[in-house]
């Protein structure tokens, strides 16, 4: 089987190591799985041919011998549904992972990414005060929720699965806000994800991409 997924030959230096393709890295390097990157660019979005495999222009798209997907959480779970180190083999255990992956994608990214987005565009401005109180506040409800499922084990359900690669690649976003370090127990289990082999060469083969297409200084 050959697996093909797309990837960015650029991005600004703020977004390197966080575009969503490093998800899809990762799931497929603790599989197992190797793989080749198809790399686009903006003149490659908006196309047809790519279009058809991307319908929105974004990274990630995945193709394999049997299906083409689109979406990062989607392409995870596919990957994870060929893999015992991404989710146990039962029917009730691969439910739970499946889960955590919807959770870390609709219950925690989103307020996630509306506290990150107000911090990095609002730049002191006056109106930021009234948001950020609420924003802050739905945050901090949804990472003790996690938290405290999260408890005393070293992985959300036990062992490392895909529902804890999805999370950390969201949790992870947070750490430079100060957040996250409120979640001691969070801020931990991130840190033991980040520290598998398979993360680190993931995020390495990412900005490996974008060291090589860097522009060129005149």
């Amino acid at each position: 089987m050959t697996v093909y997924i797309s990837a960015f030959r650029r991005v600004p230096p703020f977004a390197q190591g966080y575009v969503k393709d490093l998800r899809v890295r990762w799931a497929l390097a603790e599989a197992g799985i190797p793989f080749v990157v198809t790399l686009i660019d903006a003149s490659d979005q908006g196309s047809e041919q790519y279009r058809a495999w991307q319908p929105f222009g974004q990274v990630p798209a995945y193709r394999d011998n049997e299906v083409e997907l689109f979406e990062s959480g989607a392409i995870v779970l596919h990957i994870a549904s060929k893999s015992d180190v991404l989710a146990p083999k039962d029917v009730a255990g691969r439910a739970r992972v499946s889960s955590w992956i919807f959770a870390a994608l609709n219950s925690i990214e989103p307020s996630a990414q509306d506290f990150i987005q107000l911090i990095e565009n609002s730049s002191g401005e006056p109106w930021a005060d009234a948001l950020r109180k609420p924003l802050l506040a739905k945050l901090r409800l949804r990472l003790s929720a996690l938290s405290t499922s999260l408890g005393h084990k070293a992985y959300l359900e036990g062992t490392f699965t895909a529902g804890d690669l999805m999370m950390t690649t969201v949790l992870r976003e947070l750490v430079d806000s100060g957040v996250l370090a409120e979640f001691p127990v969070l801020d931990a289990w991130r840190q033991r994800c980040e520290a598998r082999p398979a993360f680190a060469s993931a995020l390495e083969a990412q900005l490996k991409v974008f060291r090589e297409h860097a522009p060129v200084a005149v």
